[in-house]
């Protein structure tokens, strides 16, 4: 139903931005929230998803129609549903996702919250070569002055909001404390980079 909103964000949370258009704010989940800090209050254009169930009408957002047609193609597998989707594209590591895709590494595969065996094998089974340069792409957005520990906090909530689990966390949440002066989102690609180890 909806391609993209043009509107200007005007509130960041864990799972979730809130775009204002004309006056209506649409609130819409993300892979990474708070990589959209350094655009608060401005104008942004955002590529939505709409999934309606009996329950909810909710909308996905992507910085890209690349990272739209990705998520696309995550939720098309039986066992990956919006959230898990959300979950792997957090992890900006397209090339390494596609390339574990098609040489069937289920090892890696099920390192995502809400991924197992199973879920892995149907991936590579309905997913396998079946990417072409557009799914190879680049996640981040604009770079975000530097954040102290507070940076660290939100980037622990976003990642428990995605699924992964607090001992999960825990194990590396010193490792990140070392890194001084990042912002939430680097701290999640910081996490998400040891967690896939």
């Amino acid at each position: 139903m909806f391609e993209y909103l043009n509107g200007k964000l005007v509130k960041i949370s864990p799972t979730n931005i809130v775009i204002d258009v004309v006056g209506i704010g649409y609130l819409i989940s993300v892979a990474n929230p708070y990589a959209w800090s350094a655009l608060m209050n401005t104008e942004v254009k955002i590529y939505v998803h709409q999934v309606i169930r009996e329950d909810a009408h909710s909308l996905y957002g992507f910085v890209n129609e690349a990272e739209k047609a990705l998520f696309l193609r995550l939720i098309s597998v039986s066992g990956i549903g919006p959230k898990s989707a959300l979950a792997i594209i957090a992890a900006a590591d397209n090339e390494g996702l596609i390339t574990a895709i098609d040489n069937s590494d289920i090892k890696y595969l099920t390192k995502f919250p809400g991924v197992g065996k199973k879920t892995a094998m149907q991936m590579v089974l309905d997913l396998a070569g079946k990417f072409d340069a557009t799914g190879t792409v680049g996640i981040s957005l604009l770079d975000a002055g530097p954040a102290g520990n507070l940076a660290l906090e939100e980037a622990i909530e976003a990642l428990q909001a995605l699924g992964y689990k607090a001992t999960e966390l825990k194990k590396i949440e010193k490792k990140l404390a070392q890194e001084t002066g990042l912002t939430s989102e680097e701290y999640i690609k910081s996490a998400l980079k040891l967690m896939m180890k």
